[in-house]
């Protein structure tokens, strides 16, 4: 239902805490002497893992509104989006980085608007959401079963980071046995996870797939080697985290049939909290009245 859950096989491989053993340049290398965090690196973990569920099933919080640039095979579009009880709803403002045409914002507008005479599409479209997340979150507790961690070595630190993140390296735990086709994905990764000291909560996630995965013994679906995710989450006040950047570049095989290369990259900004989660309606009418620039 919410952006901040990204489901299916791609939730997996992002919501799960993918990330990669290597400092990349984002990050700076803290003394070599730095002293361990206090408790156990599976503490931390755990307290993330606790955090992280609230922000995938955030139900009862107010919602956020923001500006999302993506980049994909699709394009490179621009869109303002609203969260609301159904459903997350968007309008497209740019297009490869400039103001729409007239013709193009009066297409969206139109788009829009058969949104809101065709309820039962747009029920349709999310229909699947819960169930999708219900089962991110089934994963996501798994995690602390799932890997064995570590403290990474000098605790390197992200630059510009505003408070000491907790630096945590981990790997599948081989005593791990995946109890559903989905969780053979926790038996292939390992990686590297950054935890604010304060809030426990992750913001920085650098990653990779180390192994082949397959999903139903790759008759479903088979994710190869070599793929790299990155994620990071900010805080947007009133204790809301949500996911603010997001790269990917994933192989997969779907159903014996067709390999698929993922690649995108997501950049979201200017959050601006609700006072509460509207209706998708009335979120949609919003949309309609924000002026935006049109391209001559």
């Amino acid at each position: 239902m919410y952006r901040r859950a990204v489901f299916g096989w791609r939730c997996v491989l992002v919501a799960l805490l993918i990330a990669g053993p290597s400092v990349s340049g984002d990050c700076q290398q803290a003394n070599a002497g730095a002293a361990k965090p206090e408790g156990s690196p599976l503490s931390w973990v755990q307290s993330a893992v606790d955090n992280e569920l609230q922000v995938i099933a955030p139900e009862g919080l107010t919602g956020v509104r923001y500006r999302e640039r993506k980049i994909n095979a699709h394009g490179d579009t621009t869109r303002e989006e609203m969260e609301t009880q159904e459903g997350t709803v968007a309008r497209l403002v740019e297009r490869n980085g400039r103001p729409l045409s007239a013709a193009e914002d009066a297409a969206e507008r139109q788009r829009l608007q058969g949104v809101l005479a065709a309820p039962q599409e747009f029920e349709r479209h999310h229909a699947h959401d819960k169930p999708q997340r219900e089962e991110a979150m089934q994963l996501v507790r798994m995690l602390p079963q799932a890997m064995l961690t570590s403290y990474a070595e000098g605790q390197p630190q992200p630059q510009g980071a505003s408070s000491p993140q907790i630096v945590i390296d981990y790997k599948p735990n081989p005593a791990f046995h995946p109890p559903s086709t989905r969780a053979e994905i926790l038996t292939g990764i390992e990686g590297r996870v950054w935890i604010d000291a304060s809030s426990r909560r992750m913001t920085r996630i650098e990653g990779r797939i180390l192994r082949p995965v397959d999903f139903g013994y790759g008759l479903v679906a088979k994710i190869f080697p070599g793929g790299s995710v990155e994620l990071e989450q900010t805080h947007v006040g009133n204790n809301r985290w949500v996911y603010s950047h997001l790269r990917e570049h994933v192989q997969v095989r779907v159903l014996l049939v067709k390999n698929l290369v993922q690649s995108s990259e997501a950049t979201s900004w200017d959050f601006r909290l609700l006072p509460s989660l509207p209706h998708y309606q009335d979120a949609i009418k919003t949309l309609l009245e924000m002026k935006i620039p049109l391209s001559p």
